[in-house]
């Protein structure tokens, strides 16, 4: 069987890669429509070999597409995801727009593909935020025999999670700088280039960023609502790719050689994790590649059951477009027609 899948903010960053991966994974397409905002009528994207022309997402009839991918911000979910639910197509949606509606499933298949079940209620299920989806995927397993009490994580996350503009922000940045122009940020609130930012998405009142609010409140609905989490999420000078420093404190005992064990056998995680020079993943070596690195396994000597994880992920594509792409796999080998 193959469906209609139609990619709305198919001329972004993550659109591009969404296109790219039902390519790479032979998805059952019967057609695949590239939408965008007017002012990407026309344009030209790729879908394997075939060049596809984007369409208006407001002119589109979606009457017999089967699955629409949306990577076009929080704002075009919430007006077009329930209309286009309602029509009977399956939104998957990557904004934060409906991660934590209670009738809309929060999904990273490897950890609970089972929260599919009665998707149908609006006909939307939401990719979890880039930065929740490597670590989720590094704390299930691992969850699963110790249960996590609680966890502290400092991310290190590029700049392509910001959209295009950041990336050229960089890069004009980083020639300014070689050439002793200006360096003005617009995107960022301080330089980006050769420097950290402590500060993704708007402040909360209580200090936290809205970033740091979604990995503890994400994690929780995918994971387990006792988990305790904090976070302090940081903007680096690096194109593609997340890395996060994990710190975790389990209920029970684990040890860093059953936790290495067990990451080794994870759906979607790859260990690398050599106790010598240049033995972890570093963002760069991580893009283009499905799997969530896991490196510097070790113990925490300060908490009585803790343990360290150093965890890369392409954002691009296991914390966006692969992550998505993976839902409707999903979804067609065997929650499509079950929305009970």
């Amino acid at each position: 069987m193959t469906y209609k899948v139609a990619v709305v903010g198919a001329t972004g960053n993550v659109g591009r890669e969404m296109l790219n991966i039902l390519s790479e994974r032979k998805f059952p397409v019967s057609e695949v429509v590239s939408l965008a905002s007017r002012k990407s009528l026309g344009r030209e994207v790729s879908f394997g070999d075939q060049t596809l022309k984007t369409k208006v997402l407001e002119h589109f009839d979606f009457t017999g597409t089967d699955i629409a991918l949306f990577s076009a911000g929080s704002a075009v979910s919430a007006e077009w995801a329930p209309q286009i639910g309602a029509k009977g197509c399956v939104v998957i949606d990557n904004s934060s727009c409906f991660r934590m509606d209670r009738d809309v499933p929060l999904i990273v298949p490897e950890v609970n593909e089972s929260a599919l079940r009665g998707y149908g209620e609006k006909n939307i299920i939401a990719n979890p935020n880039c930065s929740t989806v490597q670590l989720v995927l590094a704390l299930k397993p691992l969850h699963d025999v110790a249960r996590i009490k609680r966890v502290v994580v400092a991310t290190y996350q590029s700049v392509s999670g910001a959209g295009n503009t950041a990336m050229d922000e960089l890069w004009t940045q980083t020639r300014a700088i070689f050439v002793n122009d200006p360096v003005e940020p617009q995107n960022f609130t301080k330089q980006i280039a050769f420097n950290v930012i402590p500060h993704i998405d708007v402040f909360m009142e209580d200090g936290a960023t809205k970033e740091e609010w979604k990995m503890a409140v994400e994690t929780q609905k995918i994971l387990d609502p006792d988990i305790a989490l904090t976070a302090t999420c940081v903007r680096a000078p690096v194109f593609v790719g997340h890395a996060e420093a994990v710190n975790v404190e389990f209920h029970d005992p684990l040890s860093e050689t059953l936790a290495r064990e067990i990451l080794r056998e994870a759906p979607g995680c790859l260990v690398v994790d050599k106790r010598e020079d240049g033995g972890y993943v570093t963002p760069v070596e991580c893009v283009g590649e499905y799997a969530t690195f896991i490196s510097r396994i070790r113990k925490d000597p300060t908490v009585e059951n803790g343990l360290h994880l150093w965890v890369v992920s392409d954002n691009l594509r296991k914390g966006a477009a692969l992550n998505a792409v993976q839902i409707a796999e999903a979804l067609v080998d065997g929650h499509l027609n079950n929305k009970a």
